[in-house]
């Protein structure tokens, strides 16, 4: 297929800082009114250039600042940060207007953010009987590539008289077998995805937004992670997950325009009636994966293989030498992860994931609290993470090890294409 992506706009720093914007004085009372967004900054930004949706692959490490404009949001094929924040939230007013300005003061923050300045007037210099603008913990840090994704969950459509614009895939995921699902990990009305190399700025961006949001929306509940466990980067070295074996290991890849077109960018007429807005936009599935790390670690070496179908070290496929060597499915025994997970056991049913390991402490027993955050996405649901999480549940080996015990879906509408666009105006505005 031909890609017809756009080239992402780089980050305007110039232009956010000439923006006209009321004072922050002018706006003491802001929690109904909006956000001051001001010219003062705390450090600079280098805007990385892209391809399609994807960052300049030579320049993913420079801790520099990801292009916040463009035809999709950045965070889902940009290369996968080290860090992630990752915030869901229920929707507080009725008052649409107020909604609708919460999320133009969030997009304006996100791109402020993004490009590694402060927030309004920054966190220290303005009115001392006011909080400040921002909360200052990101002052002197570098961008560190923080890339903000917004997504959108089957009960927000229940707000605002706008049943009609959910998207048909939008579907509430269905039960799965061996699910243990706690309510306070599990839904929300929309999300924000913070992923950054600094764990301190991701932590940021979640805080002020909620912070903005204050009255408006609240946190229904949140999960930090660490170390990455897929790389959407050609030739990177694939991440291992807690159980220490490499996860991801045919990932789709940020360049791979192909791909990311077949299967995980909305197109024209997906998504039925009235739901255009989400033309270029994507699905996301987000598990809580805890690990049962105990009875993992006592395990032998040669049942940890056979469950997963690779070598622990390599990562090569059962009777393999490299990682990255086509596998023979036949030869892993019927229920590993690989074979059962593989497309070709699947129909062809390709996802982009871009999941991160998570330790919450111990659970009061003395146990680890740690496993994957498993962040997938998708053209549809319906053809791409349901079915295989139906295949998977029923009898992947891996499953005496692992229960999901937090679950949302959400649409991720397409990105904001410049500086007087905002999140979710496609599905918010009518001459959208």
């Amino acid at each position: 297929m031909t890609n017809t992506d756009t080239t992402r706009e780089t980050a305007d720093a110039e232009s956010a800082a000439a923006s006209p914007a009321p004072s922050r004085r002018a706006l003491l009372g802001w929690g109904g009114a909006g956000l001051a967004l001001g010219a003062a900054a705390a450090g600079g930004a280098v805007a990385m250039t892209r391809t399609g949706d994807d960052m300049d692959p030579t320049a993913a490490d420079t801790g520099a600042a990801v292009a916040f404009h463009g035809t999709h949001q950045a965070g889902i094929a940009t290369p996968v940060q080290d860090r992630l924040h990752f915030a869901a939230f229920d929707v507080k007013t009725d008052d649409r207007d107020e909604f609708v300005q919460m999320l133009k003061d969030w997009t304006a923050a996100a791109r402020r953010m993004t490009a590694g300045r402060a927030i309004g007037d920054g966190a220290y210099g303005g009115l001392a009987e006011a909080p400040p603008d921002d909360t200052g913990e990101a002052l002197g840090l570098k961008p560190s590539r923080l890339t903000l994704t917004i997504g959108f969950g089957p009960s927000f459509f229940e707000k605002f008289g706008l049943d009609k614009r959910r998207p048909d895939a939008l579907v509430d995921l269905p039960a799965f077998a061996g699910d243990d699902l706690e309510a306070s990990r599990t839904g929300g009305d929309l999300c924000i995805q913070a992923c950054a190399d600094d764990p301190q700025v991701a932590v940021h961006a979640i805080r002020n937004l909620a912070r903005i949001g204050f009255g408006k929306v609240a946190i229904r509940w949140s999960q930090l992670g660490f170390g990455k466990t897929s790389s959407t980067t050609p030739g990177a070295q694939t991440p291992r997950n807690l159980m220490g074996f490499k996860d991801g290991t045919r990932n789709i890849a940020g360049t791979e325009t192909d791909r990311l077109k077949k299967f995980v960018w909305v197109g024209d007429g997906d998504g039925g009636h009235d739901a255009a807005w989400m033309t270029g936009g994507s699905y996301l599935v987000a598990r809580r994966i805890r690990m049962h790390i105990e009875p993992w670690d006592r395990t032998s070496l040669q049942e940890q293989e056979d469950v997963f179908g690779r070598d622990k070290g390599e990562g090569a496929p059962v009777g393999k030498a490299k990682e990255h060597d086509a596998p023979f499915l036949k030869a892993m025994k019927p229920d590993a992860h690989v074979r059962l997970a593989h497309p070709d056991s699947n129909g062809g049913i390709t996802i982009l994931r871009r999941g991160y390991s998570f330790t919450d402490g111990t659970d009061g027993l003395g146990r680890l609290d740690a496993g994957l955050f498993f962040l997938a996405y998708q053209r549809d649901p319906r053809k791409g993470f349901i079915p295989l999480q139906r295949r998977l549940s029923a009898s992947d080996a891996l499953n005496e090890y692992i229960q999901h015990v937090g679950s949302a879906v959400f649409a991720v509408p397409p990105g904001v294409r410049d500086q007087n666009d905002w999140w979710g105006r496609t599905l918010l505005t009518e001459e959208a």
